[in-house]
């Protein structure tokens, strides 16, 4: 599947400037983004653009202690890199209010569980209105997560400390251009926000639309987590709308005019292809269990069928040759796995990751 990111871009390119999704692939270990090196020095802020689970995951890598990181399965370059850190105030920054953010209740209150995290909420922001109880009311995820927030803003840390964190949620404003620092030619400086309201476009349903009015918020990293929309495939039906391959319960539908849903026969999709860009885990696994249940009824039914030269896993190995792409056998992935256990076992974590493609090379080899 194809994804672009809905991260918003500037006038121009700043450094200082990345996607939540590599600065997430760096911390974890992914070899496409070991070399990243992110600036974490410049400045005390980070403004993070996007308040959902991947914003939020990346603020509590940003403010959590380096001392509880380090028992972790945290990349050892990324580890190293937020020890020498400065950031200590994080701005993560929505187009909307409380009672529309996009994170998980579990995600929140992980971040929120930080030692001597110093939380700022607005108290206005938290004022709701008559179409904000409508959204939550038949939403039990988001009226969890308004009340955490709730709380949250009227919490201090009970021992303030000289290196003080700070979480600061700025709901109702959205980036309108990245600011050029004077000193640092070619380099971030802020974020340009533009303050929003919230406009009724369907019952239980808000989006949020420019005043006019706008502010500049300093920092010297821009991380954004805006969101992904998946692009269209050649030969695939798709929802430009909604980002998706039109299907049933992952059967993907060809025609969907007049009184019957025309099927693509054998043809079958999951995941944020199937349904958009949001969930966790979790949801991908219930997802994609759905998807091969319409599998097997369809086999079953006698619906589609595979011939033998092409069926099962040495149809599938065949294919992968024909195409020349390199496959890995569980047996060597075993192997990688065992060898990140023993590495970490020495340092007292769940594992030490490989960063390296020539180091996941050698210790399948090994």
């Amino acid at each position: 599947m194809v994804q672009e990111d809905l991260g918003f871009s500037s006038f121009r390119d700043l450094s200082g400037i990345y996607s939540a999704r590599e600065f997430v692939w760096w911390y974890n270990g992914h070899p496409d983004s070991r070399y990243l090196n992110p600036d974490l020095k410049s400045s005390d802020t980070a403004v993070i653009l996007g308040q959902g689970n991947v914003a939020l995951d990346v603020a509590r890598i940003l403010l959590r202690p380096t001392t509880e990181l380090a028992t972790t399965d945290i990349a050892n370059h990324a580890l190293s890199a937020l020890e020498k850190s400065s950031i200590r105030k994080v701005y993560l920054v929505g187009r909307r209010g409380p009672a529309q953010a996009a994170c998980t209740a579990k995600e929140l209150r992980e971040i929120l569980g930080i030692k001597d995290l110093h939380v700022h909420i607005k108290e206005a922001d938290l004022l709701k209105t008559q179409a904000d109880e409508e959204e939550m009311k038949n939403n039990r995820i988001r009226k969890r997560v308004y009340e955490l927030l709730s709380k949250a803003a009227t919490s201090r840390p009970s021992h303030p400390s000289s290196d003080q964190r700070e979480l600061h949620f700025v709901f109702f404003w959205k980036p309108d251009k990245f600011l050029e620092s004077d000193e640092r030619t070619g380099h971030v400086s802020g974020v340009r926000l533009e303050k929003t309201k919230l406009i009724g476009v369907n019952p239980g349903e808000q989006m949020a639309a420019g005043t006019g009015q706008f502010e500049d918020l300093g920092c010297g990293i821009v991380l954004k987590s805006i969101g992904y929309k998946s692009v269209p495939v050649n030969g695939l039906p798709f929802d430009d709308r909604k980002g998706v391959v039109p299907n049933v319960r992952g059967r993907v539908v060809s025609d969907t005019s007049g009184d019957h849903t025309r099927l693509e026969k054998g043809l079958y999709v999951c995941g944020w292809l199937k349904r958009g860009p949001t969930g966790i885990i979790a949801t991908n696994l219930y997802c994609a269990e759905e998807t091969v249940a319409s599998i097997s009824e369809d086999l079953k039914q006698g619906i589609v069928t595979f011939s033998s030269a092409s069926s099962g896993r040495e149809g599938l190995l065949q294919l992968l040759d024909n195409r020349n792409v390199r496959v890995v056998p569980f047996s060597r992935w075993e192997e990688m796995d065992s060898r990140e256990r023993e590495l970490g076992n020495f340092k007292n974590k769940p594992r030490e990751k490989l960063a390296t493609l020539e180091e996941l090379e050698k210790a399948s080899e090994e």
